[in-house]
């Protein structure tokens, strides 16, 4: 007997979609959550270790005799003796044990905030997956190892202008580049209106040039005490090249290396001009020479005793000098790292630096308000000039120098005579930074208040002036 079915094709496969609905939620095949993604030693444990460790555990201090700025020392024993990774049972070893402890007195960070529950979780699963290195070598320092940041957009508007510490001409003088907060402003030098900003840059902006190409920007920044980093960037396009160094410490001032005539590579005998290294100074007391076509770098002085405040090349690119917070400006030969001389005249800090065009002497300036000169052999000193109030980075033409000033003004001193021809007047701040366009003939100056001045270089006019905030 042929029976109806009591069920239609439509309600049948809702039945059984149910069924596979109800079936996908309890097999565990299904259930299973995802998989998490392995950490990652220089995208997820460095940044915390940098951020929170590196005051007390770096080279320069190392509390218990425990290390952590590089992978290869985070591995070693401290002054217990005691294991700090153990990844078999992660919370046996020392450092895991330590941020997770109860007992103030043993608890990481010390005379600090605790790491944050995720922070800590972040560390434990990196132990217990291996504790496993994803850089290139052990012995970088943390810094080197982390990827680029990817900082965030500085604000729409400025709720107060901010100190201008760099500036810098593009190529052609129509545009003047101004360093902001985690940003260059770009400005159009005919009438001071604001041409665009190129972001996801360091906090504070100290160093601002173009390299030999005239197509690429590097910009010295950083946080205070916890990070700096020389970024190359296109110009045209604001887009980030790659990052050319970066320390545990502010990077203060870059300068670029020019060709170097007549030198010779002794392997080759052939001439190198070399306009594609430059010369980082930073807070953490290091001078580095770095490829900025390869990123790598090819040399660290670290001959001063306190941040290295300002750098400069001869013209034949041979040789460096710098200014330091420890009261000294040295000359070093550039291919060796070699000291060659060093000028104690100051007496205090020394804020900027500058040879002649001849190479025989330089310039320097700093705290004493006084912009001295000397030998670049022996160190005499051959005159000195006051510059009203604390003097900062020097900027060179061919004749003159301007050197900016905290007595709120800009001065233009002959190299001939060590005469002080012009002082650009009516800032209402400090002025912190200056630069020079030859073909335009134009000098910028940039105040602490966020004002920019723009005159005439030969005669000391004022041509426009503007506050430099968006």
């Amino acid at each position: 007997m042929f029976t109806m079915p009591t069920t239609t094709p439509t309600s049948s496969f809702l039945i059984a979609t149910i069924l596979f609905a109800i079936q996908a939620v309890f097999s565990p095949s299904f259930a299973k959550e995802p998989e998490k993604k392995p950490i990652s030693f220089r995208s997820d444990v460095a940044t915390i270790l940098l951020d929170n460790c590196i005051a007390c555990h770096g080279p320069k201090k190392a509390e218990g005799g425990y290390r952590i700025d590089t992978f290869d020392e985070l591995l070693k024993p401290g002054d217990t003796g005691e294991l700090p990774i153990m990844a078999a049972k992660p919370t046996d070893g020392e450092l895991i044990r330590r941020i997770m402890s109860s007992d103030k007195s043993e608890r990481m960070p010390a005379d600090a905030d605790a790491l944050t529950i995720p922070q800590i979780e972040v560390l434990k699963r990196w132990v217990t997956e291996g504790a496993k290195f994803d850089g290139d070598k052990g012995n970088v320092t943390l810094n080197l190892v982390i990827p680029p940041r990817q900082f965030a957009d500085p604000p729409t508007t400025y709720p107060a202008p901010t100190p201008i510490t760099a500036m810098a001409f593009s190529p052609d003088g129509s545009l003047l580049l101004v360093g902001g907060y985690h940003e260059v402003t770009v400005w159009k030098t005919a009438d001071g209106l604001l041409s665009r900003r190129i972001k996801n840059i360091g906090q504070r902006i100290n160093a601002i040039i173009f390299l030999a190409d005239q197509k690429t920007i590097a910009v010295g920044c950083g946080e205070p005490g916890r990070n700096g980093e020389v970024r190359l960037i296109d110009f045209e396009s604001g887009q980030l090249k790659g990052v050319a160094a970066r320390t545990s410490d502010v990077v203060f001032d870059i300068a670029v290396r020019p060709a170097q005539k007549g030198s010779a590579d002794p392997a080759t005998q052939t001439s190198q001009p070399a306009s594609n290294e430059i010369a980082v100074a930073s807070a953490d007391g290091l001078i580095r020479i770095v490829n900025t076509d390869t990123l790598a770098e090819i040399r660290t002085i670290a001959n001063h005793a306190d941040w290295v405040t300002s750098i400069a090349w001869s013209d034949d690119g041979t040789r460096l000098v710098s200014g330091s917070r420890d009261k000294s400006a040295k000359v070093f030969n550039a291919n060796t790292g070699e000291l060659l001389v060093s000028y104690p005249g100051h007496a205090a800090a020394v804020r900027g630096v500058a040879f002649l065009p001849d190479g025989k002497q330089v310039y320097s300036a700093g705290t004493d308000k006084k912009l001295h000169r000397w030998d670049a052999e022996t160190a005499k000193k051959a005159t000195e000039v006051s510059v009203g109030g604390e003097g900062y980075k020097i900027v060179r033409g061919d004749t003159f120098v301007f050197v900016p000033s905290a007595d709120n003004q800009l001065r233009r001193i002959n190299q001939s005579d060590n005469k002080v021809t012009h002082t650009l007047a009516g800032y209402q701040d400090w002025v912190l930074s200056t630069c020079y366009h030859a073909g335009t003939n134009q000098i910028a100056g940039g105040a602490m208040n966020g004002e920019v001045r723009l005159w005439n270089a030969t005669d000391g006019t004022l041509i426009r002036n503007w506050i430099a905030k968006p």
